[in-house]
């Protein structure tokens, strides 16, 4: 998502092939990222260059350009949908998609047209698997429905938010996902950078974007301030760095992919992939669900 936003083309080749060289081989962008349409896109494709065939790449569409949030007008269309993967496809430079998500639902179309739009694209190569995006319980049931009783392609993952301030997921669309195995691509598990503890004692960071840009400010209540402290006091007793704590708990959930993160600098990037080792404890476990009950999702 800061491919364009917050990193210029030399930021993000060093951040790309950093992450590829300690084994990251899953890169999501969407085509409304950056600020234009496709320009995060166009970023990632030249950074990886060469390396294509040996990563994973997923892009989504249907989303409104401009931040906030939304599905754009049409944006579950199957016309909608054959534009917008062309230009995905032409600004990665690649000849196919290896997941394709419908990034907000669109209540103007019907799910079955959608549906039959994604499995074109499937038939023609041009996409190897499909995904939803900011989606209910309702939405994902829906389209494993059809795509069981009409024999299309089953959805195979959902990219919604999951992180310690925000745990919404666990209620209804943990259970589902698990017994129909669709698996969660977790976004904001930092919480806006949140749970790196930048914030803490009502610090300001200025390269943070929640400053940058007001409109996020999901994660700026006081009530995610308290949990945030209650957080990293639970880090700090047992020699952790709050944000791999952060990260290692919502990698270790059953229904958990992939964790999304969204480092802007190498040396946050090395910090976010060190989590992948960790491990936490069943007493750092016990003090999570602790003040998760204390402070239950303080920003849903």
């Amino acid at each position: 998502m800061n491919l364009g936003s917050l990193c210029d083309q030399a930021a993000t080749d060093a951040i790309v092939a950093t992450a590829f060289d300690l084994g990251v081989n899953f890169f999501d962008v969407a085509d409304i990222y950056g600020g234009t349409m496709n320009r995060s896109e166009a970023m990632l494709g030249k950074a990886l260059g060469a390396r294509r065939s040996e990563v994973v790449i997923a892009t989504k569409f249907g989303a409104k350009l401009g931040g906030g949030g939304g599905a754009a007008p049409g944006g579950g269309s199957a016309d909608y949908i054959r534009q917008a993967v062309e230009a995905s496809l032409a600004a990665l430079g690649t000849d196919y998609l290896d997941l394709y998500q419908h990034h907000f639902p669109d209540a103007g179309t019907p799910v079955e047209e959608t549906l039959e739009a994604l499995n074109a694209l499937v038939r023609q190569g041009k996409v190897r698997h499909i995904g939803l995006s900011n989606e209910t319980p309702w939405g994902v049931h829906r389209y494993l429905h059809l795509a069981d009783t009409s024999g299309r392609q089953r959805v195979v993952s959902i990219q919604n938010p999951y992180n310690l301030l925000n745990r919404t997921f666990d209620i209804g669309l943990a259970e589902l996902c698990i017994r129909e195995d669709v698996g969660l691509l977790g976004y904001s598990p930092m919480a806006f950078g949140v749970l790196s503890g930048k914030f803490l004692g009502g610090a300001r960071p200025p390269e943070a974007r929640m400053v940058r840009w007001p409109r996020y400010s999901r994660y700026g209540s006081e009530q995610a301030a308290r949990a945030t402290e209650a957080y990293a006091g639970l880090a700090a007793g047992h020699g952790l760095d709050l944000a791999q704590m952060s990260l290692a708990f919502c990698r270790q959930q059953r229904f958990m992919t992939s964790v999304l993160i969204g480092a802007t600098t190498l040396d946050q990037l090395r910090t976010n992939l060190g989590s992948a080792s960790l491990t936490l404890s069943a007493e750092v476990i016990k003090g999570i669900e602790g003040i998760h009950r204390t402070h239950p999702n303080p920003c849903p």
